[in-house]
C-alpha cells in the first residue's frame, strides 16, 4: 500500500528492486491493479530479486475507488494470481463499510467470509482479516475481534501494532492472546506529533472547534522505532507466534519520501538487533 504511487510511477519490478536495495525481501501487495503487466512484473520481481510474494490481498465484495479483485466477482482470477505468484495467502484489509456500525452484517460478513476460507483453502490458499481500531468496540462487553475470531473460525487474523494501540489494547499481548491465528503483522509504530501552529493561531481568534479538533488528532503513523510502541516485546511475541511475516508499513509519511521512510524502519529494526529477520 506504501507503495502504489511508485508502482504507478516506474513500475513494481523497479519499485521492488530499489526496496530490495534497501534489504526488504518480501512483500504484500495491496491498493494495486492486479493487471495482466503487474502480475508479470512482480513475477518477474520473485525470480530476479528473489523478492517473495507474501499476500494477495481481496475483499468480500468492491470498495468504491479501490483497485481489488473480490472474493465474490473475481475468485477464479484470485486463486490464479496466488498460483502464478507463488502466494499462499489472501488477506481481507478491512471490514465493508456497512457493516462497521452494523453487528448483523459483521455476522453476515464472518459467515460468508469463512465459507470462501473453506473455498480457498481447498485450492490451497490461507484467508486472513487484517484489523484496525474499531474491531476493539465492545459488543454486550465481548470485543468485536473476538467476535470476529469466533464467528470466522476458518479465517485467520493479521494484526497490526498501530491499529491494536489506536483501539486501546496492548500489541504484544493481543499478538499472544491470538498466536495460533496469526500468520502475518504489521509493524508501524505510534506516534503523538505536536499541535500545529495554525491550531494556535486559530485558538488566538477565538476558534477554540479548530484547535481541539487539532488537539485531538495528534496521534499519527510512524516508522518503526520512530514512536513509542514497544517494538522487542512485539517482534518476540511475534516469533513466539506462528506468525511467518513481519511486514512494515506507514498509513502516512507527513510529507516524507517512502524510500527514507522504508529506510528509517530498516536501520532502525537493524539497531534492535533484527538484521537476520531481513
Amino acid at each position: 500500500m506504501m507503495l502504489k504511487d511508485s508502482f504507478a510511477e516506474i513500475g513494481p519490478y523497479e519499485t521492488l528492486r530499489k526496496i530490495t536495495d534497501i534489504g526488504y525481501h518480501a512483500v504484500e501487495i495491496s491498493q494495486i491493479p492486479m493487471t495482466t503487466e503487474n502480475i508479470d512484473e512482480l513475477a518477474r520481481a520473485r525470480d530476479e530479486l528473489g523478492m517473495d510474494i507474501a499476500s494477495l490481498s481481496t475483499g468480500l465484495r468492491g470498495k468504491p475507488g479501490l483497485p481489488l479483485d473480490t472474493l465474490t466477482e473475481n475468485y477464479g482470477k484470485l486463486v490464479a494470481d496466488c498460483h502464478r505468484l507463488n502466494t499462499s495467502m489472501v488477506r481481507i484489509g478491512m471490514l465493508p463499510f456497512d457493516a462497521m456500525g452494523s453487528l448483523e452484517k459483521v455476522l453476515e460478513f464472518c459467515d460468508d467470509t469463512n465459507a470462501y476460507a473453506k473455498r480457498l483453502a481447498d485450492d490451497g490458499i490461507r484467508l486472513y482479516y487484517h484489523n484496525h481500531h474499531i474491531e476493539f468496540a465492545k459488543y454486550d462487553g465481548k470485543l468485536l475481534l473476538d467476535v470476529i475470531a469466533d464467528r470466522a473460525p476458518d479465517v485467520g487474523l493479521e494484526l497490526d501494532a498501530h491499529w491494536i494501540q489506536r483501539g486501546g489494547k496492548d500489541p504484544a499481548t493481543t499478538i499472544k492472546r491470538y498466536s495460533d491465528r496469526v500468520a502475518m503483522i504489521h509493524l508501524k509504530d505510534y506516534r503523538i506529533g505536536q499541535v500545529p501552529d495554525e491550531a494556535f493561531r486559530a485558538l488566538d481568534s477565538g476558534d477554540f472547534p479548530t484547535f481541539m479538533q487539532a488537539f485531538m488528532g495528534v496521534v499519527q503513523f510512524a516508522e518503526v522505532g520512530e514512536g513509542n510502541l514497544d517494538f522487542p516485546g512485539i517482534i518476540q511475541a511475534a516469533l513466539d507466534s506462528d506468525a511467518e511475516y513481519l511486514l512494515v508499513e506507514q498509513d502516512q509519511l507527513y510529507g516524507r519520501n517512502v524510500f527514507d521512510c522504508l529506510q528509517t524502519s530498516y536501520d532502525n529494526l537493524v539497531t534492535l538487533g533484527y538484521s537476520e529477520l531481513f
